[in-house]
């Protein structure tokens, strides 16, 4: 019996030895090969895959901003605080007269029981979100013109973690997670006086993974949402990823709502290129195949593309981990424009007309990077000039720094995360910064 018990011992221990070196092998953090550098431009480095069984965790923990210091910006440049003590700002609107439209939210109540949902939500909680959202559009206005909002009000309020803003003719349409609903617009107002209308649903269901819509309002008045996938390759079933991953088009007149193109895992920042019916966007890629895939990218979007998520990612790459569709669309899937590096996250963006800052940020687009979670090194915490050419497309650089230093010396923490970006109407550019509650302004310096 000794003997039994010696060995039952021996091998009880060796089980628990292998089972600690095969969570080590599994667990242990996939150390990128390329820098964002190499994984950036129109025609990035495609990296070996290297599946993952359970991601790599790298969340620098957020802090806050010590007094006095801010993100550096790029030469010839300075950076203050338009507005601070935000509760974590994300998306903005700049309206005709000036005045500056904020969504403060975060992501609406989500399922926390479960092993992956408990991770997820420390891993957000550490990264500075996973609070209770205010659900609130604020406005700011600076009225002075000394480069700060001394007027913020609770423009609108009650509502369920809103996200995209557009003004069309008389009507601000807000896409909460779940609807797009219209309100009427009296210039001006620090208030909104009128009643809300609910224009259209919106796919909420499931985790709601993905919980942003973006709005775009195009040139003849029909509105565009970017709506993200519930999931990372679907692996929840496609069955709950109807009308997501996809860029949807809504026509105000007549309530009609259609996908316009698909495949496209979360395209959080829309915009048209100036003078032009053209929408582009910038998608967060899929997790999980390592530190250096898939590329996040900015790419422009036409009725009827497929970009390939889940099967496929870049033009045609296939993702082994996902089963092969009953019809294969392979030769359809879409190249994006640019890649904005691995992981980096890009949220906001806009293009910069009406930009006030010299001829070397004339014809672009600016993009707020709000950082990795899942690669070692982190990678993004900044916002990134992308230079276009006369053809409307970007040219063959990489992304400029344009305001950057939000990731901390160490690596290991951040000040704030660069969440949207946008013009204001004397030409500086305004930054939402949501977890440093910030509304950083960048003007020429001097």
């Amino acid at each position: 019996m000794r003997k039994i018990l010696k060995y039952a011992g021996i091998a009880l221990v060796l089980l628990i030895i292998a089972g600690g070196i095969a969570y080590y092998v599994l667990s242990r953090p996939d150390m990128a090969r390329f820098s964002t550098a190499e994984l950036s431009g129109r025609v990035p480095v495609m990296a070996t895959q290297r599946p993952e069984s359970f991601p790599t965790m790298n969340v620098p923990e957020a802090t806050k901003w010590p007094a006095g210091e801010a993100p550096r910006a790029a030469a010839g440049l300075t950076v203050a605080r338009f507005a601070e003590g935000l509760d974590h700002p994300r998306s903005m609107l700049v309206l005709p007269n000036g005045d500056v439209l904020v969504a403060e939210a975060q992501s609406p109540p989500r399922d926390s029981s479960g092993i992956e949902n408990k991770v997820m939500g420390s891993l957000m909680s550490k990264a500075g979100a996973g609070g209770k959202s205010a659900n609130r559009i604020t406005l700011l206005r600076d009225a002075d013109g000394d480069g700060k909002a001394e007027v913020r009000t609770a423009y609108i309020t009650g509502l369920n973690s809103p996200y995209g803003m557009a003004l069309i003719g008389k009507t601000l349409y807000v896409a909460n997670t779940d609807a797009i609903i219209a309100f009427p617009y009296v210039e001006g107002e620090t208030k909104m006086s009128g009643k809300p209308a609910k224009l259209v649903d919106l796919p909420a269901k499931g985790t709601n993974r993905h919980w942003t819509k973006s709005l775009a309002a195009s040139p003849n008045g029909w509105l565009y949402v970017g709506v993200g996938a519930d999931s990372n390759i679907g692996e929840k079933g496609m069955g709950n990823e109807v009308r997501r991953a996809s860029v949807l088009e809504v026509r105000p007149e007549n309530k009609y709502v259609r996908t316009f193109a698909a495949g496209i895992r979360n395209p959080v920042g829309l915009a048209f290129y100036p003078g032009s019916k053209q929408l582009w966007t910038v998608v967060n890629e899929r997790d999980m195949l390592g530190s250096d895939l898939v590329p996040d990218y900015m790419t422009d979007v036409d009725e009827g593309d497929f970009y390939g998520w889940p099967w496929y990612y870049w033009g045609g790459y296939i993702d082994p981990r996902v089963p092969p569709e009953e019809e294969d669309r392979r030769q359809y899937v879409k190249r994006p424009d640019y890649a904005l590096g691995a992981h980096v996250a890009p949220l906001g963006f806009t293009f910069t007309e009406g930009l006030n800052l010299g001829e070397r940020w004339a014809n672009g687009a600016l993009i707020a990077l709000h950082g990795s979670w899942n690669r070692e090194p982190v990678s993004g915490y900044d916002v990134v000039f992308v230079k276009f050419g006369a053809n409307g497309k970007p040219v063959d650089a990489l992304p400029v720094p344009f305001l950057d230093q939000f990731l901390a010396k160490d690596g290991k923490t951040t000040r704030g995360r660069p969440a949207d970006v946008k013009v204001a109407k004397d030409g500086s550019a305004l930054i939402a910064d949501d977890t440093g509650n910030t509304i950083w302004r960048v003007s020429k310096a001097g």
